[in-house]
């Protein structure tokens, strides 16, 4: 298991849901707290330079855990679910150089509001919109060995999809290997039955997860068993990548460095037992195996 944290530009709106702005100054901030990756927040592919970004991760000894796009959705209000043709193709083109880029950065593209919104329209129109936009995707995302990850969010915020089992239930429907999905505690918090254990129970399904404390602050400052949930996790042998997506409260360095003193030992428990585990098993391979 390895921590990533959110970077934006520096142009992005006050919206954006990340704890950086600025990938020169912040990824060596980052790669310093002991986190080793970075989540790109991102509303067009061409924010990133490529040749610089892979030079910055080189010599910070980081990776790109993820793209994110919550800002395709708040800035633009780009949806897959929206009927209007131009509207779609908008979202067509904004997601395939997303992927494009995902192939060399990352390999995971999220699909988090801007799935879109059922509204007043009959349920199984938009989700009929959706599968379609996203079998698509996920076809030209399959070759380029780039996985979409699907994040339910919570009612507050949409109206469709928003707990992991639903979100299991869409992904099933859509029945592309590349689609997967990437919950969020915080939502699960509001949503789900269990964290934990919904956690474990669709382990299968789950690419990805973000991380923060029940009020979106960093892990520690709220009142999620965060213990429990990594143990779930090692239960179910989860080996993926978490995230922090939270508010960049009471400034961005000191939810960063929250962030990371907490979860740091936690996750660093976590590689241990799940090591120890392997050596344990009888899959493990004996002593002195070539």
């Amino acid at each position: 298991m390895k921590l990533s944290i959110a970077i934006a530009d520096t142009h992005a709106r006050p919206s954006a849901f990340v704890v950086y702005r600025g990938f020169e100054l912040c990824i060596p901030k980052a790669a310093t707290l002991g986190f080793k990756g970075v989540e790109l927040a991102l509303k067009r592919a061409e924010e990133i330079d490529p040749l610089r970004m892979q030079t910055l991760l080189e010599e910070h000894q980081m990776e790109i855990s993820c793209i994110s796009t919550g800002q395709v959705y708040a800035d633009d209000g780009l949806m897959f679910t929206d009927p209007r043709i131009e509207k779609r193709q908008q979202v067509r083109k904004v997601f395939k150089e997303l992927i494009d880029l995902a192939e060399n950065f990352g390999g995971l593209v999220n699909i988090g509001r801007v799935r879109g919104q059922i509204g007043e329209a009959p349920r199984a129109e938009a989700e009929n919109l959706f599968i379609e936009m996203a079998q698509e995707l996920c076809d030209y995302a399959a070759p380029r060995q780039v996985t979409l990850i699907l994040e339910p969010v919570n009612r507050y915020e949409i109206d469709f999809v928003n707990n992991v089992e639903e979100g299991v239930g869409l992904m099933q429907k859509v029945n592309r290997f590349n689609m997967m999905l990437m919950p969020d505690v915080f939502h699960m918090n509001i949503e789900d039955r269990a964290i934990g254990p919904e956690l474990a129970r669709h382990i299968d399904h789950v690419r990805y997860i973000h991380l923060a404390d029940s009020n979106r602050l960093a892990p520690g400052q709220g009142h999620l068993d965060f213990p429990a949930i990594f143990e779930a996790l090692l239960e179910a042998e989860y080996d993926g990548w978490v995230s922090a997506e939270i508010l960049p409260l009471p400034d961005p360095d000191q939810a960063a460095r929250q962030t990371a003193e907490y979860l740091l030992p936690l996750i660093d428990t976590f590689n241990r037992k799940s090591s120890e585990r392997w050596v344990d098993s009888p899959m493990a391979k004996p002593l002195g195996y070539r």
